[in-house]
């Protein structure tokens, strides 16, 4: 685990059958610990993620994103926030759902993207610094320094999906961390506009 920006830390676990690094993200936000999509932790960023206190909240943004939550859930004794439109879709119950424009704990925007992989597919937004945006499955981070979409037959509609991701250009951001691939932490929006406007 290492820290990305401030108050956000980043860890990742390699997958072997997506050759992606899966990235989680432990945020410290006002008086919130919350870590998001997490994906297999070791035992050192174990003991890295309880030295401040443990994460009161797991922020997930698709319903493919569950990886190591049952597990940490039990572990950290925390609450499962999870799209609306996803939960029911999940393995594990959720204990609080979110939606569009929703403003969470520690201050992170919902922005629900539509067209995506699944109904509930939500980007986060952090009014910090010069913006952050965290993205589930919406955009990867592939390869190291660029960004992609997944691969068309992941979609019902890949122009339509192209279109849902437009909407987080309205939004200032600088970083851009994702929870496939590579985090991008300057020129994230520019980079964003290019791969939007590539056909």
């Amino acid at each position: 685990m290492k820290t990305i920006l401030t108050n956000i830390s980043e860890w990742s676990w390699f997958s072997e059958e997506k050759q992606l690094n899966f990235n989680g993200h432990l945020l410290a936000v006002g008086e919130h610990r919350i870590l998001v999509d997490p994906p297999h932790m070791s035992a050192s960023d174990m003991a890295r993620t309880q030295h401040g206190g443990s994460p009161d909240y797991i922020i997930l943004t698709n319903r493919d994103h569950e990886r190591e939550t049952a597990n940490f859930r039990k572990t950290f004794n925390c609450q499962v926030m999870a799209p609306e439109l996803d939960a029911k879709e999940m393995t594990l119950t959720v204990d609080k759902t979110f939606k569009d424009g929703e403003l969470l704990p520690g201050g992170i925007w919902v922005i629900q993207l539509s067209h995506q992989k699944s109904p509930g597919e939500s980007a986060l937004f952090l009014q910090q610094g010069q913006g952050v945006l965290i993205v589930g499955d919406g955009i990867i981070g592939d390869p190291a320094g660029s960004l992609r979409l997944l691969p068309p037959e992941k979609y019902v509609n890949i122009a339509k999906a192209r279109e849902g991701l437009r909407r987080l250009l309205t939004y200032n951001f600088e970083s851009l961390l994702v929870g496939d691939g590579t985090s991008m932490l300057a020129g994230a929006k520019a980079a964003l506009e290019q791969l939007l406007a590539d056909e």
